[in-house]
């Protein structure tokens, strides 16, 4: 039932005063008010007003078994009465725990064989850097500390996080990134591609690699780390030739290749990682998101054995962990949800049901004069607004663009997102073909509305 009207005004007076949102300007949202989300079921979330709202986002990148699951609640409880926490310091560890790290290797391939367990993606990223630079110091090379990544990656928001990624926004408050850590372009071939193929430009951003350890020296580079498909960067899915040419550099010159799952990971492109989408091994790799479908805090990193085997045979102590790493609940969370991945075959019918079907319906899109171009992976994907599609020329006002259409939808009852001119969809694993037909439909009218209007 719908909050009163009274108690509404109440919320959201008590969220202007004393609740600080992340990424938001604070004047501009306590003037427009904040939106009270109370309960949700399904892919559908509904706000204090009784309005219910199609989430093709699935919150924020993660809630991959959908809203309302009892069975999630229902192992957390149990947990909660007999163990509600423990720390994993001091030689202890808690049976969920254990059994979750098993869990996680079980679907990552033969040479990934540990997990080191955080309470998000980003304290994940802070925790395979220092792991990395530990790593090297161990096998001999000291000198490898500096880190390549890409220019609009997404790895998370601490300090090393937000270094790590590549958002020139997020850089520009606290003097960031920090020393150590350098970004070459990114394989987006609408925007930058120029007059190349997919496949020359894809080569090209990968050898983008190559010409920064020559410049900053082979012995002084310790990894490269990149998202299989950015995600907050616009969903961008690379060329086909960009990955096997990023792993053959990293193996040649003998650096750490670091894929980051945070967003790919646990199914949503139709394996359990992303990596295994593009057919290539990373070393580590952070992990979050539908970890636990979001229903509670945790991460980590999955550690192949490479680097894995020598923390344990040779760095003695690790000086690095969490007060909440393997927090028994939120291990117990994410053991029932990888439980129902499972049993639910949701893996497999991103990859050969509803993953298809949503790139079709996304394809559909494309007779649009609004649209360039529509890209996806199993159930992540993005349409890319253009004012001209023949010349891939785009608005001049890329996020105003992107901002009304999402409004639009969010308007008419769909969740979406808005990175500049492209729209991002990230729904459930379980949407059913008769949602994405909703998805795409509403899309479909908030592209003509802002067209006309555009054009008008």
């Amino acid at each position: 039932m719908p909050t009163t009207s009274a108690a509404v005004s109440n919320l959201g007076a008590l969220d202007a005063a004393h609740h600080l949102h992340p990424f938001s300007d604070m004047g501009k949202l306590n003037a427009a008010g904040t939106r009270i989300i109370e309960r949700a079921e399904g892919c559908h979330i509904y706000d204090n007003h009784g309005k219910r709202y199609l989430d093709g986002f699935a919150g924020l990148w993660c809630v991959n078994i959908g809203y309302g699951r009892r069975e999630i609640a229902d192992a957390v409880m149990r947990q909660m009465n007999e163990l509600p926490y423990y720390n994993t310091f001091f030689g202890t560890t808690t049976p969920p725990t254990v059994l979750l790290a098993q869990k996680i290797v079980s679907h990552a391939g033969p040479n990934i064989n540990r997990v080191f367990f955080t309470g998000s993606g980003s304290e994940a990223n802070d925790t395979w850097l220092r792991m990395a630079r530990v790593y090297w110091a161990a096998v001999g090379k000291p000198s490898k500390k500096m880190v390549i990544a890409r220019r609009n990656g997404y790895h998370g928001s601490t300090i090393a996080g937000a270094s790590l990624g590549g958002m020139k926004y997020m850089h520009e408050q606290g003097d960031l990134p920090i020393a150590g850590i350098v970004h070459i372009g990114e394989p987006y071939w609408y925007g930058e591609g120029g007059d190349l193929s997919p496949a020359a430009f894809g080569l090209k951003a990968a050898r983008e690699l190559e010409q920064m350890i020559d410049e900053l020296g082979e012995d002084n580079v310790a990894a490269f780390v990149a998202e299989p498909i950015q995600g907050a960067g616009g969903v961008i899915v690379p060329p086909e030739a960009y990955w096997p040419e990023i792993a053959r550099i990293c193996k040649a010159r003998n650096i750490l290749l670091v894929m980051d799952e945070v967003i790919c990971g646990f199914g949503r492109t139709g394996n359990w990682f992303g990596f295994q989408h593009f057919g290539v091994e990373p070393d580590l790799a952070p992990i979050a998101k539908g970890l636990s479908s979001g229903y509670l805090p945790i991460g980590g990193v999955m550690v192949s054995d490479r680097v894995g085997d020598v923390l344990v045979n040779e760095v003695g102590d690790f000086n690095h962990g969490f007060t909440y790493s393997g927090h028994p609940v939120c291990a117990a969370a994410a053991l029932e949800n990888l439980r129902i991945i499972d049993e639910e075959g949701l893996v497999e019918r991103v990859r050969n049901d509803i993953g298809p079907y949503f790139a079709a319906g996304l394809q559909s899109l494309e007779d649009h004069p609004m649209v360039g171009e529509t890209q996806s992976v199993g159930l992540m994907g993005a349409v890319q607004l253009a004012e001209s599609k023949a010349t891939r020329g785009r608005f001049e006002d890329r996020e105003r663009a992107g901002v009304e259409v999402r409004n639009h939808c969010l308007a008419n009852g769909l969740v979406l997102r808005a990175t500049a001119d492209r729209m991002l969809f990230s729904p459930p694993l379980i949407i059913t073909r008769d949602e994405v037909d909703t998805m795409i439909r509403t899309t479909r009218a908030a592209l003509d509305a802002v067209w006309a209007e555009a054009k008008g």
